[in-house]
């Protein structure tokens, strides 16, 4: 049985639907303020039982896609804190800054750059002037100490990226792996940047995780794999579910260029608040092997087997933001709509490949929970599965429809006698009548094809 549906959410505004999305986090599990019992801390967040199964479920399928399905790279899990010579190399500790001015009366800290957009100051009686005092740099990484006693301390920092690991790691990983140029090396991991204006929810915050693939190429070989890459990834983020209304692809103009880069292109999202970078190739040359190179006295260059030419390695870097992405496909999926009859319902159109529950498994009463319970349990040896008996099943429905869930399967007094159940799926609400020793191939043939 399918019902028909008509969409009202056209009619509201962007932010609004922002807004409600992020009550929606909070709510139901997704994401909520880390410390939040204290007032919470700005630019950090927990991913709470749902959350953390989203992200999880997409930094799986992007390992899969470019790590597990090719020979030709390899995994990394590197250390948060490197040795701090690692970020002279990179260049961070000479211009991983920003200037920034502070009004003396309102407080507000902006970039020197972007005085101009500030707005009237609200502390300054008989002006709207803001009173700005000169540019200072602001270091954008954030510093630890390694060392029991506070005295005779190392001083450190949280890495603001993961790929410079990958380049200090490079040799070794190379070696044990017996790999030849090309090959990639990728890692999932979280980086800290002491952003000076956390916004737009998660977007922008000062713990993020990335999930980076460094691809070593020879010289002449880096315009053919950067546009290699660049359709894999783009091709990534369509099987998510991503339309050409709400995905697109940016060149970056020259002087947007990082000092590194000779080449770098964005995948944007069309976010409630704008079009935003969810993911960047670049071509960063042989730039970062080369400086390790100069600062650690370490040779990171290989041989050409055929030639005997000793050569560093160019790099074509993949970087996409894991919570930015969930983040995209939060917003992409949330639905607000109107049911045939007036009824309405919030869902989740999430891709089942990342839905955080595959399936609900529902008793239509309590006194069906036994055996209703065995399905479950079955199935939750392949997949994560909720059971639920509280409420009527109109109402169960439409909690498992706002958290995403792309399967029902509810246990009816039938069940007994004629051994099969109702499947329900979420977006056109269509239900099929199956047999009970049928369920788990029949979600697994369309969990499967998800992605």
């Amino acid at each position: 049985m399918s019902h028909d549906v008509e969409t009202t959410e056209v009619d509201r505004q962007p932010l609004a639907r922002m807004d409600e999305l992020v009550s929606l986090c909070a709510r139901r599990g997704f994401v909520f303020p880390s410390s939040d019992i204290y007032g919470g801390i700005n630019g950090f967040w927990d991913y709470g039982p749902l959350g953390v199964e989203l992200k999880n479920n997409l930094k799986s399928l992007w390992w899969r896609r470019v790590v597990r399905e090719r020979d030709d790279v390899e995994g990394l899990d590197s250390s948060i804190v490197a040795h701090p010579r690692t970020w002279e190399a990179s260049g961070h500790v000479e211009s991983f800054s920003d200037p920034m001015v502070d009004c003396r009366a309102c407080k507000r800290r902006v970039r020197a750059d972007q005085r101009d957009d500030a707005g009237p100051c609200p502390s300054r009686e008989g002006t709207s002037e803001h009173d700005w005092t000169e540019p200072r740099d602001f270091d954008l990484m954030l510093r630890t100490q390694i060392g029991a006693a506070a005295e005779g301390a190392l001083e450190a920092h949280l890495r603001p990226e993961t790929c410079q690991s990958i380049f200090t790691d490079f040799k070794r990983v190379r070696e044990a792996a017996r790999q030849k140029i090309p090959f990639g090396i990728a890692q999932i991991g979280k980086a800290f940047r002491n952003e000076i204006n956390p916004r737009h929810f998660t977007f922008r915050s000062r713990e993020f995780e990335q999930a980076e693939l460094e691809f070593f190429v020879r010289d002449a070989e880096r315009a053919s794999w950067f546009e290699y890459w660049l359709d894999e990834r783009v091709r990534f983020h369509r099987d998510l579910g991503f339309g050409d209304e709400s995905l697109r692809v940016r060149e970056q103009d020259k002087d947007e260029l990082a000092h590194y880069c000779n080449k770098a292109v964005d995948i944007e999202y069309r976010f409630p608040f704008g079009w935003q970078e969810i993911e960047g190739i670049h071509d960063r040359g042989a730039w970062d092997l080369s400086r390790h190179s100069e600062f650690s006295g370490k040779d990171l260059s290989v041989t050409d087997e055929s030639t005997k030419e000793r050569y560093l390695p160019a790099v074509i870097e993949t970087s996409v933001g894991i919570d930015r992405t969930c983040l995209a496909l939060l917003a992409h999926a949330y639905h607000e709509e109107t049911l045939e009859g007036g009824e309405a319902r919030t869902v989740l159109r999430l891709n089942p490949a990342v839905a955080p529950i595959k399936a609900a498994v529902l008793p239509l009463s309590k006194k069906l929970a036994e055996p209703a319970e065995r399905i479950a349990r079955e199935l939750r040896r392949e997949w994560n599965v909720f059971f639920d008996v509280a409420g009527n099943i109109g109402r169960r429905y439409r909690r498992q429809d706002e958290i995403g869930t792309p399967f029902c399967v509810t246990y009816d007094f039938d069940s007994e006698q004629d051994g099969r159940v109702t499947v329900r799926e979420r977006d056109g609400m269509s239900q099929d009548r199956i047999a009970i020793a049928q369920v788990r191939s029949y979600l697994g043939e369309r969990l499967e094809s998800a992605f």
